[in-house]
């Protein structure tokens, strides 16, 4: 069961696709938004976004994980576009009557059979 976001500066524990759905769709509903949120226009803003988070690392070559030598400020930047392209990808899937965890969790388990793992 997932956690309620109620602002900004507040910490949100274990908050769920559904739960960040309904948001999103709120958040659309009290912006007269949903006119705009075709799937096609979500894929659009999605891939945009998606250039914004690639545009982060860009010109930094191979970096490690966890990111130890990165500013806190770059780090938060990055999660906020990482975040751009989670919220579009769940509007746009919600837009296409899309169950996204159940359609993750099924394709997980086909890229387990489909790549099992090596016997030692």
């Amino acid at each position: 069961m997932g956690g309620e976001v109620i602002a900004e500066d507040e910490v949100v524990v274990d908050i769920g696709l559904k739960d960040l759905s309904k948001k999103l769709e709120e958040f659309a509903k009290a912006r007269d938004w949903e006119k705009y949120h075709s799937p096609r226009n979500l894929l659009l803003a999605m891939v945009g976004e998606v250039g914004e988070l690639s545009e982060i690392f860009q010109w930094r070559g191979e970096v490690d994980k966890g990111l130890p030598n990165w500013e806190e400020s770059d780090k938060e930047h990055l999660g906020e576009e990482l975040s751009d392209v989670l919220l579009y990808l769940i509007r746009l899937a919600d837009m296409c009557g899309i169950d996204l965890g159940q359609a993750a969790t099924k394709k997980i388990g086909k890229n387990a059979i489909k790549y099992p793992p090596k016997a030692f």
